[in-house]
């Protein structure tokens, strides 16, 4: 599957990156090797076949989550980087 020009500028908006026309030429061609190796994936014959997330029977080891400090420079450029703010926060749709 080939994208085009369009589609490869529509991911990286979506991904929120500034790409330069030699990256978007680069992008491209890996993206579309990626999905043609993902349309390969899909003609396996997988009947019979029990879907598994993962083989190995790893667990996350979860840590607890708590805030950290940040410097005055790490945090303007974040709020930079976010498209919406408020009062010094990066502003989110509710999830909830």
């Amino acid at each position: 599957m080939k994208l085009s020009k369009q589609q490869v500028e529509h991911v990286a908006k979506l991904a929120r990156l500034g790409i330069t026309e030699k990256e978007k030429e680069k992008f491209g061609k890996e993206l579309s090797s990626i999905l043609g190796f993902v349309e390969k994936l899909n003609e396996v014959d997988t009947k019979g076949v029990e879907p598994t997330a993962h083989i190995t029977g790893l667990q996350n080891v979860m840590r607890e989550d708590r805030a950290g400090d940040t410097n005055r420079e790490q945090r303007e450029k974040i709020l930079k980087l976010a498209p919406k703010r408020r009062d010094g926060y990066v502003k989110v749709k509710a999830i909830l």
